[in-house]
Order: C-alpha cells, then structure tokens, then sequence
C-alpha cells in the first residue's frame, strides 16, 4: 500500500465534502456577501458540486490505487489516520447541518424591484 497516494486521495475527498458543504448549506450567505444575483447563486452553487464531484472521483479513484500499488520504503512515517478522522468529522457536520436545516424556518422571498413593504 502506498499511503503517500491514499493520503493524497483522501484529501482530494475531504475536499470535495468541504465543497459540498459550502455549496450547499452556505451558498446564500456567499451570494449575500458577494452581492450576486439570484441566476449567479445557482451557477456558483452548480459549480461547487460540479468540483466537488471532480475532486471526489478523482480522490477515490487516487485512494484506490494507493491501496492496489506496491507500498515503498518512504511511506513508513507517513499518517493517513488523521484524515480519516477529518473526513468522518466532515460527514458528521454536513449530516447535522442537514438534519438542522429541516427545524429552520423558510426564507423571505427578496423584494423585487417596485414592491413595496407595508409595516
């Protein structure tokens, strides 16, 4: 087993759960911090899982063939453990966001432009 390779695998994968995780649970505030309009939101957050799903496959398929190949004598000091924690953490805090944003209530829509706002 070669766990320069899997290590490098398994951070293309926690990459790709930090994407995901950005793209969907905070693409609204990135889009209100950047200002964007409704149509760049969507593009931004189709972007994000279009990567996230590069990086992942890409990073699954890295940590496949590091534990095919024939481990070498560098690989000895190398810690792969700390990542597989970082990815299991990672999955912990999309699946607690999720089940959050069932109790949260639903978004405003935005005011369009002419309407007006009665208090």
């Amino acid at each position: 087993m070669r766990k320069r390779t899997v290590r490098s695998g398994l951070r293309l994968i926690l990459a790709a759960l930090l994407l995901i995780v950005l793209a969907s649970f905070c693409h609204v505030g990135i889009a209100d911090l950047f200002s964007l309009s409704d149509p760049a939101e969507m593009r931004m957050y189709r972007l994000g899982i279009f990567w996230a799903a590069a990086f992942g496959g890409y990073g699954v398929v890295l940590a496949a063939f590091g534990l095919v190949l024939p481990g070498d004598s560098r690989d000895a000091q190398v810690r792969v453990l700390p990542v597989f924690f970082m990815i299991l953490g990672t999955v912990a805090l999309f699946f607690y966001l999720l089940a959050s944003s069932f109790d949260e209530p639903p978004r405003p829509e935005r005011l369009q432009p002419g309407d007006t706002i009665t208090i």
